[in-house]
C-alpha cells in the first residue's frame, strides 16, 4: 500500500509556493550573470568517438550558452535517445522539448523540435537556446576528472553550447532510511522516492507522508538540495525521528555514493547526515 501511494505521489506536479520559491531564488542568483563567462576548470581532456550512441545515451544538463553560464527557473537539459529511434527530449529552462536528431560521426543536428507554451522569466532566454540547438552541426566530447560534457558546435566549428552528462541518476528510486546524524532508523521503516528528473521527493515516515521538492546545481558534482519539504502532519508518538529526517533533508547539499545499494546525503561541511539503502517498489 505505501509502496503504491509513493508510486503514484512520484507524478505529482510542484506546488506553485515551491515554483515561487525557486523564482525568488532564480532573482537572486541572476544578479548580473550576463557577464559571468563559464568556468570550466583545466585541465580537460578529449574523448574518442568510438561508439557515440553509447557514448551520447542519457542525459545532459545545458551548463553554458555561448560562454555564458546558463540560469534558468527550471534546470535546462536534454536527453537523448537512441532506442527511442534518434530522438531527444528535454527542458529548455521553461518548456518542455521533443524533438530529432541526426547523427553521423561528430555530425550532430537537431530536427522539428516542438515544445510547451509557459511563460517564465528566465535569465538565460529560452529562445537563445532554441536558435543554438537550430545552429548545431557538430559535437565532440570531454572530460576533467569523473564529469564528462558535450561541446556542441556550429558549421563553422565555434563552440555554441556546452552540456554536462548529469550525474544524480544513481539518486532516482526508492530509498530505505537507515541512518540519520549516525544513527540507525532502519527498523523505523522510513522510506522516500527520489526523481531527480522531475525534481520531487515524497515519502513515508510511518507517521506522515512528506513531499518536497530537489533543487539541482548542473555546474556542481553530486550538489542536490530539498526544499519545500511538507508533512502531512499528523501527531504521532514517534514524531522525533520524522523530525530529525525533515532537518537532515534540509541541510543537504550534496550526495555521494557509499556502495552499490547505499548513497549518503552530505550538508555544507561534507558531514553524512542520512544514509539511504535502494529497495524495490515492487
Amino acid at each position: 500500500m505505501v509502496f503504491t501511494l509513493l508510486l503514484a505521489m512520484l507524478l505529482a506536479p510542484a506546488t506553485m509556493d515551491a515554483r515561487k520559491k525557486k523564482d525568488r531564488k532564480l532573482e537572486k542568483r541572476g544578479v548580473d550573470v550576463e557577464n559571468v563567462i563559464a568556468d570550466v576548470e583545466q585541465p580537460m581532456r578529449e574523448i574518442a568517438i568510438t561508439d557515440p550512441a553509447k557514448q551520447l545515451y542519457g542525459e545532459w544538463d545545458i551548463v553554458s550558452l555561448r560562454k555564458k553560464k546558463v540560469y534558468t527557473l527550471e534546470r535546462a537539459y536534454l536527453y537523448l535517445d537512441f532506442a527511442g529511434g534518434n530522438k531527444v527530449y528535454g527542458n529548455n529552462g521553461c518548456n518542455t522539448i521533443n524533438g530529432t536528431f541526426q547523427l553521423s560521426g561528430n555530425n550532430l543536428k537537431f530536427n522539428e523540435f516542438i515544445s510547451t507554451s509557459e511563460s517564465c522569466r528566465n535569465v538565460t532566454n529560452e529562445r537563445t537556446i532554441m536558435h543554438a540547438l537550430a545552429d548545431v552541426r557538430r559535437f565532440t566530447l570531454e572530460a576533467q576528472y569523473n564529469a564528462q560534457y558535450m561541446n556542441l558546435m556550429n558549421s563553422k566549428g565555434v563552440v555554441i553550447m556546452v552540456l554536462k552528462r548529469h550525474n544524480l541518476d544513481a539518486m532516482n528510486g526508492a530509498w530505505l532510511i537507515k541512518e540519520i546524524d549516525s544513527r540507525n532508523v532502519s527498523e523505523k521503516n522510513m522510506r522516500v522516492v527520489v526523481d531527480a528528473v522531475m525534481q520531487t521527493i515524497h515519502g513515508d515516515t510511518g507517521c506522515n507522508i512528506i513531499n518536497g521538492i530537489i533543487t539541482l546545481d548542473p555546474t556542481k558534482d553530486m550538489a542536490i538540495q530539498f526544499e519545500d519539504l511538507r508533512s502531512s502532519e499528523h501527531q504521532c508518538e514517534d514524531i522525533d525521528n520524522e523530525t530529525a529526517l525533515l532537518l537532515a533533508l534540509e541541510s543537504t547539499e550534496s550526495c555521494k555514493r557509499i556502495n552499490q545499494q547505499e548513497m549518503a546525503l552530505l550538508d555544507h561541511k561534507g558531514n553524512i547526515v542520512v544514509v539511504l539503502q535502494r529497495i524495490s517498489l515492487r
